[in-house]
């Protein structure tokens, strides 16, 4: 019996073309800033460089943001996106499939995607990462006003776009807790508009009597008992005070306080630990291990018979001069994040397609750390690469078309110079600083001749061809200084060994003689004696370029999410001279 799933299928799906995986070309005279850095800015089809990055950096990368063409219709200026919706999805579904390799084992991945394809997405992203791994959809309020696609008498007014998040594997992912700033009087008179209830209404006046009534060393926990515990109403401590309640709120913030019941393993601990304890008060005292009081000691108290867990309006505001910011937990629905006037940020002009810097910040503190490394492979106008920056992230950017040129280096060069005032820069408090390195991507590795024969292309160099064979094979390209022959590596001791010499059997007896008994050789060379191959059980000798011919697809350069496809190779043509 065939076992069935369930499954999004469309015209050509299972027809990708085998990727080639091009070399990167290191173009210093492109570089930036400090010379040791490890981020990179790449131009060329983001496809063909991710399959360049993933043999380097499978498993590597902490958070990948993209904001691919929406394949709305819609023509942009720098992306013409109209396309077939099963080329598209074709064409992203490569992309993911890479994605995800490059992933960390802690790693997520948020994709930007408008309502026009983003049912079709989510069920793709389920096939790619699994259901299991899915984490949410954001829903993030993008424009003020206005109808995109539509009369208003046909559709409602569209100002939504999505942000999916998918786990390489949820059950060791945890994001990082992240906060929305409010004034603290505007939540209040919101939560008054609302008719709902604003909570934080009473004052701790009196918490005295303290008595250690337990310890317990190994957990690191102590539990005291307090005796004297008074409280009052910020209006009657108004009244006392001679102040107002914006007062209370703005100078006792860490007396204000709520209760609540909260269903955590830490109250239930308490509750059992301290059952019989006849105190008001029950306070707590540990180092948390993770959460904003990360490695700090903190008391947590607890109030009455039942231990209702007492929450202080101080833990959930900040100062900042002389005013309180509420902070909120952020959840599924962004709609604080300005979209308007996006002009000034990185002094680039991209209509339509660049994204505030404070959406990308949000993201990167949710799911990364200072030093994690961060990857958008839909550059755009350098906003992800410019953000994680002055954050202090690595970041690899990739980008197609000249924009590269006149959109992202621009921009990156400004945030390393410390010029770029807009968007988090004083957030952050960004002075400038750290740098990158440019690369181009490499040239398709084979090409035809005027007869029509497979040939290396004259645009690489000994050192190119060899890095490029040894990367198609499957090694990476680390030439050994003191070992001829070891010129790339791969798992249990194998290496590749790549000539463009005639290569004789006193070559290979040479090689032989020089390996230790576990070592595994690839030998490829454009021609050689006869009987090579059945010579050593543990060295094998493939002719090039036959030995990469049906490894990929060579001689595409565009696998860009746009309209124009370049005429392909044909591919029936290649499959008869290899077996010629």
């Amino acid at each position: 019996m065939i076992k069935q799933k369930l499954e999004l299928t469309w015209i050509g799906k299972g027809e990708q073309e085998k990727i080639e995986p091009r070399i990167l070309l290191h173009d210093s005279a492109k570089d930036y800033g400090d010379t040791n850095t490890e981020n990179m800015l790449i131009h060329g089809d983001n496809l063909l460089a991710l399959k360049a990055l993933e043999q380097q950096f499978a498993g590597q990368v902490k958070c990948i943001y993209i904001d691919p063409p929406y394949n709305t219709g819609a023509a942009f200026e720098h992306y013409d996106d109209n396309l077939e919706h099963s080329t598209w999805l074709n064409l992203v579904k490569s992309r993911l499939e890479i994605l995800k390799r490059l992933l960390a084992q802690n790693g997520v991945l948020f994709v930007q995607i408008d309502a026009n394809e983003m049912a079709y997405l989510k069920i793709l992203l389920d096939e790619v990462f699994t259901r299991n791994n899915f984490l949410n959809i954001v829903s993030v309020k993008t424009k003020i006003a206005g109808v995109s696609g539509s009369n208003m008498g046909k559709s409602l007014q569209d100002n939504i776009e999505y942000i999916l998040l998918y786990a390489r594997d949820k059950s060791y992912v945890q994001l990082n807790p992240v906060f929305i700033k409010q004034k603290l009087f505007n939540k209040i008179k919101n939560y008054e508009i609302q008719g709902k209830s604003w909570k934080y209404t009473s004052v701790m006046v009196k918490l005295e009597g303290r008595e250690l009534i337990e310890e317990n060393k190994e957990l690191g926990m102590k539990y005291y008992g307090y005796k004297i515990f008074e409280t009052m109403s910020v209006s009657a401590f108004a009244r006392k005070n001679g102040i107002s309640e914006s007062d209370v709120y703005n100078n006792y913030a860490d007396r204000i306080f709520q209760t609540t019941n909260a269903q955590s393993s830490i109250r239930q601990t308490v509750l059992k630990e301290m059952n019989g304890y006849d105190y008001p008060i029950i306070g707590l005292q540990y180092t948390p291990l993770k959460g904003k009081n990360e490695g700090n000691q903190i008391e947590i108290f607890y109030k009455g018979e039942q231990r209702r867990m007492m929450m202080f309006l101080s833990d959930t505001v900040i100062k900042l001069n002389n005013e309180y910011f509420y902070l909120d937990k952020i959840n599924t629905l962004w709609d604080d994040i300005q979209y308007n006037n996006l002009t000034k940020e990185g002094s680039i002009q991209f209509p339509n397609g660049k994204k505030p810097e404070a959406l990308v910040e949000r993201i990167i503190k949710m799911a990364t750390n200072p030093g994690d490394l961060v990857l958008d492979s839909f550059l755009g106008s350098g906003t992800t690469a410019a953000v994680a920056h002055k954050m202090g992230r690595r970041w690899i950017g990739i980008e197609l078309g000249e924009h590269c040129y006149t959109h992202c280096k621009p921009r990156l060069d400004r945030v390393i110079d410390g010029t770029d005032n807009g968007g988090i820069t004083k957030a952050v408090n960004w002075q400038g600083g750290g740098g990158y390195k440019f690369y181009e991507l490499a040239p398709t590795l084979i090409v035809k001749d005027k007869h029509g024969l497979p040939i290396f292309s004259e645009q690489y160099d000994a050192e190119m061809l060899t890095a490029a064979v040894a990367k198609i094979n499957g090694f990476v390209y680390a030439p050994n200084s003191e070992v001829y022959w070891q010129q790339g590596y791969s798992q249990d001791k194998s290496y590749i060994y790549i000539t463009t010499n005639y290569f004789t059997a006193d070559m290979l007896d040479d090689i032989a003689a020089d390996m230790d008994a576990f070592d595994k050789l690839l030998v490829c060379a454009p021609a050689f004696d006869a009987g090579l191959n059945q010579r050593y059980d543990n060295i094998s000798v493939r002719k090039i370029p036959d030995s990469v011919l049906q490894k990929c697809k060579f001689g595409r350069d565009n696998y860009n999410l746009n309209i124009v496809n370049p005429p392909e190779l044909d591919e029936e043509d290649w499959e008869d001279m290899d077996n010629d």
